[in-house]
């Protein structure tokens, strides 16, 4: 009998950041990486989409060094003084789950683009999901994120 085995590729869309989690490595380009933080960051509830450049800056400014030690925004001033709320224990922090975010965008990527995952619409949630095409459709679950929405930033 013949193993299948998978050699699970890794998210490529420039060299700019890199992910690395375990044998995982996902590198992004510049556009890409400041897009998916910024989602993050709006899926998590901190702020609204349509971020100015310095604000998206201070972001990934963030997600990428833990902290703002300068803001060039409102916004990197809004993180710096909610510091206490944002900063969390380690695996619940704000920091943490942009990381886990902008990390499992890119690793859906990946896998739809290698045909495990497929993306479909449910009308009755009016929203996307992924399903596994080699198991009848079967959905999958993503753990839910937390909401930083108490400390939601408004220029």
């Amino acid at each position: 009998m013949e193993e299948k085995t998978t050699r699970r590729g890794n998210y490529e869309s420039g060299s700019d950041y890199v992910l690395e989690y375990g044998r995982l490595r996902f590198s992004f380009n510049e556009q890409d990486f400041c897009q998916r933080v910024e989602q993050a960051a709006v899926r998590l509830g901190l702020v609204e989409p349509g971020l100015t450049p310095a604000e998206t800056q201070d972001l990934v400014t963030l997600a990428v060094n833990g902290a703002i030690e300068e803001p060039s925004s409102g916004l990197g001033d809004h993180i710096v003084r909610n510091w206490e709320e944002l900063a969390g224990r380690a695996n619940q922090s704000f920091v943490h789950w942009v990381r886990r975010l902008v990390f499992r965008g890119a690793w859906l990527d990946q896998r739809v683009k290698e045909g495990e995952l497929d993306i479909v619409f449910d009308d009755r949630r009016q929203a996307f999901s992924y399903t596994q095409p080699d198991q009848e459709g079967a959905g999958i679950s993503l753990t839910r994120e937390p909401s930083w929405s108490r400390v939601t930033y408004r220029p």
